[in-house]
């Protein structure tokens, strides 16, 4: 096989994982690094939530892929469609077949809108849209900006998806708004959520209960929306503790869908035997594979314990660069990601409430004693402007 098509490391995965790897695994000496991701362009998710509340602009969370990846790293413009870890070999949907050292996986989750029947037409439709969609994010904050009066349904799936308390940051956003517009009165606003709690870290609940309740929310805990009908505009919501459905009807819908790792993943031999969700099978604190010592996980694509977000893939950067630096060396590996995962909730247009929290959803604040997860202006401004240039300039860079 020719040498051009071998790299001592290559990583599945050009978003905030893949690139933040590949800049810090540079840092620390790696040469020879090679990043596959067909899209043109890159995306910072946690603006998606802001998009959709009317806080942000959409140019404000995309650049070219181009400008992030790190000088002296190589970009394949091309999709991952197998991998071969007994072989050493990772296939391209072009047909190119790779060879590598060691192996990073991250290529994020897919969005599996065909799951819930009519929740992809639902979503096109002119009543409903996502956040969980670039494009459809603008969408989302036509709709809500436009209601005056009706219903607006918000919902959340069940099972691993990549931030999932951000489902419920457009919704505290519109409603702000409504009662800034004084049509929040006429607005019903319905959150289904399949949990027993509205998140499930203490403090932070009591925190967002106390703004469900100034909204007058309805939260529909233990449900999930079944099934949609764009034409109807009615979602079928099913309680899942007593098995009973409702059709309801909404003016608005903003819908998040089931999530899981890509089908080309699934179909290798890299999740544990009998993951539906086919998550890459690592040791949890060292992201290191249980099976193939050279191959390495982290992000969402990662069967790992903690939350999926942002906050964690930080952390899990620094412990797997170190990790596979050391393996490489054959010395032993010796760093553990500790779990720590954060989701800021924007409650208000100018608030959030700072959830940091460990892998059994307990309260682990970066300051101890600091209650953050109070509703704050000071932590609105470190989301909504500080967080976005931390990433541009450091996270991407391999720095923070």
């Amino acid at each position: 096989m020719p040498d051009q098509k071998h790299h001592e490391v290559l990583i599945i995965g050009g978003g905030n994982a893949g690139i933040s790897l590949a800049a810090r695994l540079q840092r620390y000496g790696v040469k020879d690094i090679a990043v596959v991701e067909p899209k043109d362009h890159h995306l910072y998710q946690p603006l998606f939530s802001h998009i959709a509340g009317g806080r942000a602009k959409a140019a404000e969370a995309i650049r070219p892929q181009a400008s992030v990846i790190p000088q002296g790293v190589e970009w394949i413009r091309d999709g991952a469609a197998g991998i071969d870890a007994a072989a050493n070999t990772v296939t391209l949907a072009s047909g190119t077949v790779l060879t590598y050292g060691q192996l990073v996986v991250c290529p994020g989750l897919q969005l599996d809108w065909d799951m819930v029947p009519g929740l992809a037409a639902a979503v096109q439709s002119p009543h409903g849209a996502s956040h969980y969609e670039f494009d459809l994010a603008p969408k989302a904050w036509t709709l809500l900006s436009s209601l005056k009066s009706g219903t607006a349904v918000f919902t959340m799936p069940a099972g691993p998806a990549k931030c999932a308390g951000a489902a419920q940051k457009p919704m505290y956003l519109a409603c702000d708004y409504w009662r800034e517009q004084g049509v929040l009165k006429d607005i019903r606003v319905v959150m289904v959520q399949p949990y027993p709690t509205v998140f499930g870290v203490p403090g932070v609940d009591e925190e967002l209960d106390r703004k469900i309740g100034a909204y007058g929310i309805e939260l529909r805990l233990n449900s999930e929306v079944t099934a949609a009908d764009p034409s109807a505009q009615t979602v079928l919501i099913r309680d899942n503790a007593s098995g009973s459905t409702e059709e309801l009807r909404y003016d608005v819908l903003n819908a998040v869908p089931p999530q899981s790792a890509p089908d080309w993943l699934k179909a290798t031999d890299l999740p544990a035997a009998g993951d539906d969700g086919g998550f890459v099978q690592v040791d949890p604190e060292t992201l290191r594979h249980v099976r193939y010592p050279n191959v390495w996980s982290l992000g969402d694509a990662a069967a790992t314990t903690n939350s999926k977000c942002g906050g964690a893939l930080r952390k899990q950067a620094k412990v797997l660069a170190k990790n596979l630096v050391a393996a490489r060396k054959g010395t032993p590996i010796k760093e553990k990601y500790d779990g720590y995962a954060v989701c800021p909730f924007t409650v208000s247009r100018s608030t959030v409430v700072f959830a940091e929290f460990d892998a059994t959803y307990q309260p682990m604040p970066t300051i101890p004693k600091v209650p953050l997860w109070k509703e704050s202006r000071a932590a609105w401004v470190v989301d909504r402007d500080v967080f976005p240039q931390v990433y541009w300039n450091l996270i991407l860079k391999g720095r923070a």
